[in-house]
């Protein structure tokens, strides 16, 4: 179950990113969808077996408290970030004109803040390296939730293997869905993150 919560929960973004990006009428070619998952998938196994080492170091007593301490404020996080998006959108200026490069962080950050922006060359056709990039934002709750997961037992090999295949239906379901859409609609899902993060923190601490 608890393998199950934590890929539903970190599929929700792609979900959601496909869904605008469905309304918007940006088309997403399967190559650029392969690449969001192989980016999305690849952090995150970086990040557990990252987790997994300190797991191996740290005594159980105390990667039970990390892990529940990073899931919780994450979780919190989650059940705020529009509200913080909102404020951060307003104290850095997100709509510059910006030249792409590779290894970009602002680019990183500002496709984070909204997920549309990686489509950067208004082409309405997402290429691989804006693919890279989208997936890369995707990535960066990820890497924490499954850093601060895998501090305690879980699945592994089962968490990064349902993921990728859950990362690809996320995609591919929210594009359909979003192309349903007539007008551009804004969906958010981060509370539903947010709920099964808390209630993840307090199963660590069993």
């Amino acid at each position: 179950m608890e393998t199950f919560l934590i890929v539903f929960t970190l599929s929700l973004d792609a979900f959601v990113a496909s869904i605008a990006y469905g309304t918007n009428r940006i088309e997403m070619p399967f190559k650029s969808m392969v690449i969001i998952d192989i980016v999305c998938t690849s952090l995150l196994a970086i990040s557990v077996f990252l987790g997994t080492l300190v797991r191996n170091i740290l005594p159980q007593n105390y990667t039970s408290i990390i892990s529940f301490l990073i899931l919780m404020l994450l979780g919190i996080y989650y059940l705020l970030e529009g509200v913080i998006k909102t404020y951060i959108k307003k104290v850095f200026i997100l709509d510059k004109e910006f030249k792409f490069k590779l290894f970009d962080i602002w680019f990183v950050i500002t496709v984070y803040m909204d997920e549309i922006k990686a489509d950067f060359d208004n082409s309405k056709i997402l290429s691989l390296k804006e693919a890279l990039y989208l997936g890369i934002a995707l990535s960066l709750d990820s890497l924490a939730i499954g850093f601060g997961s895998s501090l305690r037992n879980i699945n592994c090999i089962g968490v990064i293997s349902l993921s990728l295949i859950a990362n690809m239906v996320a995609i591919w379901g929210g594009l359909a869905i979003g192309k349903r859409f007539i007008e551009r609609t804004k969906v958010n899902l981060s509370w539903l993150a947010g709920i099964i993060l808390i209630i993840l923190a307090f199963l660590k601490l069993k």
